[in-house]
C-alpha cells in the first residue's frame, strides 16, 4: 500500500470512534435502560447531563471500568434517540409473508394434514363416483349381454332390451342415477333367470299353507291362495322377486300367496286335513334360463305378498 493510500486510510478511520468506545457506548445505553428510574428522575425533573454522567461513571467506577465523557456523551444521546434498540420493520406484504414463513412449524402441519384430506377426498371421488360413472355403458352393455346369454324365453330377452334401452338413455340425458338403476335392474333379472328352484305349499305345522280374501271390487266373491315357497337345490328356501296383485309392488321374499281356483284350494286343504301333511306339496317348477314357472296345478301365476 503507498504511503498517500495508508493516509488515506488512517483519516477514514480516525473520523470513526474505536470498536471498545462504541460497544462502551452501547453498555452504557443499556445500563440506562436498566435504571429508567433513575433517568427519568434526572432527565425529567430538569437536571443536567452532567449530574447523570457523574452518577454512571460512579456506577462503572464501582464494577471497576473507566469510561470516557465522550463514551457517556454518545450513551446519553443515544438513548434520546434510541439507537440500539430493534425498530420492527412497517408491516407490508413482505412482512407478513416473513411472519407466515418463520411461523410455519405452527400452521404448516394443519395446511398439510387439510391438503392430506383433500386429496384423499378427491382419490375417493375418483375410484367411488367417477371410474364407476365412465364404466357405466360398458357396464350395461356386458350385463345384457350375460342375461341374453343365459335367458331361454323371449319375455326374459325383451325386459333385458327395455332395460338397457332406458340405461342408455338416462346416460344421454346426463342422468347417472337412472342409468345406474337400469343396470341394477339387469343384474337382478339376469339373477332370475339364472336361478333353478321348486315351488312347494309351505308345509309345516304351526304354519298357514292357505288363506282367502274377499276383493274389494266383488264383495260377494272371494280369492284363493296357496301359501308357497321356493326351495332351491340344495334344499334351501330362496328369496324371489314377487310382484303383489294387490298393491302393485315387488319385493324379495321367501313365501307367498299363489292365487288358485276353489277346487284346487279345497283339494290342498283337504289333503292337509287328511294327516296334517301335505303329500303333493309341489306345485311347480322356475328352471334356469327362464322367467315363468312351469306349474302342475290350475293358476294365473298372480300373487300376494301379506296376508
Amino acid at each position: 500500500m503507498s504511503t498517500a493510500a495508508a493516509e488515506s486510510a488512517g483519516a477514514g478511520d480516525a473520523g470513526k470512534p474505536p470498536l471498545d468506545d462504541v460497544m462502551l457506548a452501547m453498555d452504557v445505553v443499556d445500563t440506562l435502560r436498566r435504571r429508567e428510574r433513575l433517568v427519568e428522575r434526572e432527565l425529567d425533573s430538569g437536571a443536567r447531563e452532567q449530574a447523570l454522567k457523574e452518577r454512571l461513571r460512579r456506577i462503572y467506577a464501582a464494577q471497576g471500568i473507566e469510561v470516557s465523557d465522550a463514551v457517556l456523551d454518545a450513551g446519553v444521546r443515544a438513548l434520546e434517540e434510541d439507537r440500539f434498540v430493534y425498530q420492527p420493520p412497517p408491516k407490508s406484504f413482505a412482512t407478513r409473508l416473513a411472519h407466515l414463513y418463520v411461523s410455519r412449524g405452527d400452521w404448516g402441519k394443519w395446511v398439510l394434514g387439510a391438503l392430506a384430506g383433500v386429496a384423499l377426498l378427491l382419490v375417493a371421488w375418483q375410484m367411488l363416483v367417477v371410474a364407476p360413472r365412465a364404466a357405466l355403458p360398458e357396464r350395461l352393455e356386458a350385463m345384457h349381454a350375460a342375461v341374453l346369454e343365459a335367458a331361454e324365453e323371449p319375455a326374459a330377452d325383451e325386459r333385458a332390451d327395455r332395460l338397457l334401452a332406458a340405461g342408455e338413455q338416462a346416460l344421454r340425458d346426463g342422468d347417472t342415477a337412472a342409468a345406474q338403476d337400469a343396470l341394477t335392474a339387469l343384474t337382478d333379472l339376469r339373477g332370475q333367470v339364472e336361478a333353478d328352484y321348486s315351488i312347494r305349499v309351505v308345509n309345516r305345522p304351526g304354519e298357514r299353507s292357505g288363506v282367502w280374501r274377499v276383493p274389494e271390487a266383488n264383495p260377494d266373491g272371494r280369492n284363493y291362495y296357496l301359501i308357497v315357497e321356493a326351495i332351491g337345490p340344495r334344499g334351501e328356501v330362496l328369496r324371489v322377486p314377487i310382484t303383489s296383485e294387490e298393491t302393485g309392488d315387488t319385493e324379495l321374499t321367501d313365501s307367498w300367496g299363489l292365487r288358485v281356483d276353489r277346487s284346487t284350494f279345497d283339494s290342498v286343504a283337504a289333503d292337509k286335513r287328511d294327516d296334517g301333511i301335505i303329500q303333493a306339496d309341489l306345485v311347480g317348477r322356475k328352471p334356469a334360463g327362464r322367467l315363468t314357472p312351469d306349474y302342475r296345478l290350475r293358476t294365473t301365476g298372480a300373487a300376494i305378498t301379506d296376508w
